[in-house]
């Protein structure tokens, strides 16, 4: 019962109702732990999370999830004070993810809002920063992505997707950031979403730079292609541009965190008959290497990845049409949801702490227990790695001489 206190003021600051908190103590009573359901443990407990000084530039994060881009930022050296993060659809989700969300960033002083952005805009972003030095936005991508695409290049968009737009728009222009960042899919600068997010910047004076980028070529071991944005008001800053790649092996083996021995570590798994097809397609034209092989459908890539290439874009989202690494073709959650094959015919299940270094999760970043939950913080976020590039690079430019 002990570890429950820290838990229970958590739910408090939260928010969370009596009864929220009554249930979470039976269930916390009752509960008996098992091997298997402790399998996100931090990376390396050893390594310490970045210090941030008293005077390290601010930022304001909407829609937020987990905290990807917030863990980019922090070790770019900027920190997070206010985060909003609420998706009415998915509720007891949307808590869970907030609630992890506060474990990461709390003690750097980042208040969780668990309200949508529209309803903050609504209340005037009351208790916000004047002039944060950062404002990033990641509004919610599945109505534009090509899944949901009834042809080339048109998003079927919603009111709730264009409400979410103006939201953004209205705390463009009453937070007045010194740099204001965007990502998306890349669709999603066809939509008239993205024309209202335009128009606010344009009608408040800031210089715009936005182009679709894809991650591989920043070292992330994905390939994950983005519309990414950046706007500055009385000074440019141009898009960073990419150096490297790296295969999905590599981030194993040679890993900037040191994860040489994750994959012998795995899960002994099975291959099911259609990644045995693969298996065998790949070696009627290939020496035998490592493939990571999806055990969901991949409609628009091969369903393999051999080791010196970046694996598939690793994705979070309940909808049938669209079958990801986190859930089955009926949109249910799975336990496995790829597969490493080895030469010597080995076959491991890939760990909710691979998927988050295929992700650019740093070792320092705790995930919670659940498994659905941990894969849908990875699935939803923008990669920390991508975003402390991104933000190292914007700190640079604005501390060498381009203002």
């Amino acid at each position: 019962m002990t570890k429950t206190v820290p838990m229970i003021r958590t739910l408090q600051h939260l928010g969370a109702t009596r009864e929220d908190i009554t249930a979470f103590i039976k269930k916390a009573k009752t509960k008996k732990q098992s091997p298997k359901s402790d399998v996100c443990k931090n990376f390396d407990n050893t390594k310490l999370k970045p210090v941030l000084p008293d005077d390290a530039p601010i930022a304001v994060v909407l829609f937020a999830g987990g905290g990807g881009i917030e863990a980019g930022m922090v070790q770019a050296g900027i920190r997070p004070v206010i985060a909003v993060e609420f998706d009415p659809t998915k509720p007891d989700l949307s808590r869970a993810i907030a609630l992890n969300h506060h474990r990461n960033f709390s003690e750097y002083g980042c208040r969780i809002i668990q309200l949508t952005v529209q309803e903050v805009a609504r209340l005037g972003f009351l208790g916000f920063p004047d002039r944060p030095d950062y404002l990033h936005a990641s509004p919610v991508c599945a109505n534009f992505s090509q899944a949901h695409t009834a042809k080339a290049g048109i998003a079927l968009e919603t009111a709730d997707d264009l409400s979410a737009a103006i939201a953004v728009a209205e705390a463009i222009r009453q937070l007045q950031p010194r740099v204001f960042t965007l990502e998306n899919v890349p669709r999603y600068q066809n939509s008239q979403s993205f024309s209202i997010i335009l128009d606010a910047l344009e009608q408040e004076g800031y210089s715009v730079n936005y182009s679709v980028v894809n991650m591989a070529d920043f070292g992330l071991p994905q390939a994950r292609r983005r519309l990414v944005l950046i706007a500055s008001k009385g000074f440019h800053i141009a898009l960073p541009t990419g150096a490297k790649s790296c295969g999905w092996y590599e981030a194993f083996t040679k890993c900037a965190e040191g994860i040489a021995h994750l994959i012998p570590s795995m899960t002994d798994s099975q291959l099911l008959p259609k990644q045995r097809q693969a298996v065998e397609q790949f070696l009627i034209a290939n020496e035998p290497a490592p493939l990571l092989i999806q055990r969901v459908g991949e409609r628009t890539e091969s369903k393999y990845k051999p080791a010196h290439l970046p694996c598939n874009t690793i994705l979070r989202c309940l909808r049938r049409a669209a079958p990801t690494h986190f859930t089955d073709h009926k949109g249910c959650n799975r336990s496995k949801f790829a597969d490493i094959w080895l030469p010597d015919g080995t076959v491991k299940s890939l760990s909710i702490e691979g998927a988050a270094i295929l992700q650019g999760f740093p070792s320092w970043y705790e995930f919670p227990n659940e498994t659905a939950t941990a894969g849908s913080i990875i699935g939803y976020s923008v990669p920390p790695s991508f975003a402390a590039q991104l933000f190292t690079h914007i700190q640079k430019q604005l501390s060498g001489g381009f203002l």
